[in-house]
């Protein structure tokens, strides 16, 4: 039998052929994520602490002043309007998500099966189509406007376009599928007996919601927090399409320092922020649900 440095041509085979099944199912996602993921953020990082010459490329001069810049006044207001927005996003995506969801996990499975296909259907549409109509719509020769005028709640048109208001309209547009998944998951496994023996031992509705649905549906209510706040929060084609250019929001800010200013060293370090910020979510989330409980989708 061949050997070569104490390992012999059997022991090889033994161990391809324990762990060849895990190398090829983990192996192409490891390199995609070691190419498309780790190497590109390593280079964000990176480039945040160099500087920008004048003419928008990248000095290799270790430097902190873009993460001081952050906390200037200007940015800061546009931090703050983000957090803000997202933040209202999400408290209105549960709001609507959950009774949604409570309504679909309580249809028979093929009744469940076709209201979320028809929860998903906007979104084989464009999502930049739908933005658009959002923006018809609330033009001041819009329905929206034409019909307050008509039953007479307003004598002139509202300026709804170009808004904190209109782009968080957009939001949700963007992202309620994306609070109906996690809740429907969640509450779909809910053990109805517990609701039962609630009601037995003398509980009212609202208190049995309060008491038992909701901490048992909490591992969706802090899914969709996750996945409602956290791309609202970078999203920069919405308020692009409906803010515009009077809504400026991280992302936008982010987008316009690598393609309009040049200013990659600044633009990384706000995205670099934006990363902190997901990872605070995920860390909240592990304090306040089990991983086990994650539903991907």
């Amino acid at each position: 039998m061949n050997e070569k440095n104490g390992i012999t041509v059997k022991d090889k085979k033994s161990w391809f052929r324990r762990n060849g099944p895990v190398l090829s199912t983990t192996g192409p996602i490891s390199v995609w994520m070691l190419v498309f993921v780790l190497i590109p953020m390593l280079y964000i990082i990176f480039i945040s602490f160099m500087t920008r010459d004048v003419y928008g490329g990248i000095v290799y001069d270790f430097t902190l002043d873009n993460y001081k810049e952050i906390i200037q006044p200007l940015y800061l207001k546009v931090i703050w309007k983000s957090l803000k927005l997202a933040f209202i996003t999400t408290v209105i995506c549960l709001l609507l998500g959950y009774p949604l969801a409570y309504y679909i996990a309580g249809k028979p499975s093929k009744t469940a099966a076709k209201l979320i296909m028809l929860v998903m259907i906007p979104y084989w549409t464009n999502s930049l189509v739908r933005l658009y109509s959002v923006n018809l719509l609330g033009a001041t020769n819009g329905p929206i406007n034409n019909i307050l005028m008509d039953i007479g709640l307003i004598s002139e048109p509202l300026d709804m376009l170009y808004s904190d208001g209109i782009v968080v309209i957009g939001l949700l547009t963007a992202m309620l599928p994306f609070s109906v998944l996690p809740l429907y998951a969640s509450i779909e496994k809910l053990d109805k007996s517990l609701l039962e023996a609630s009601r037995d031992l003398g509980a009212r509705p609202h208190i049995t919601f309060l008491k038992v649905t909701i901490p048992l549906t909490m591992p969706g209510i802090v899914g969709c927090v996750l996945l409602v706040f956290i791309p609202s929060l970078g999203m920069y084609y919405v308020p692009e399409a409906l803010g515009g250019g009077k809504v400026m929001l991280i992302g936008s800010l982010v987008r316009n320092q690598f393609l309009v200013t040049k200013n990659w060293p600044f633009g990384a370090s706000l995205a670099i922020l934006l990363v902190l910020m997901t990872l605070a979510m995920v860390w909240i989330y592990t304090r306040v649900s089990k991983m086990d409980d994650l539903e991907v989708f």
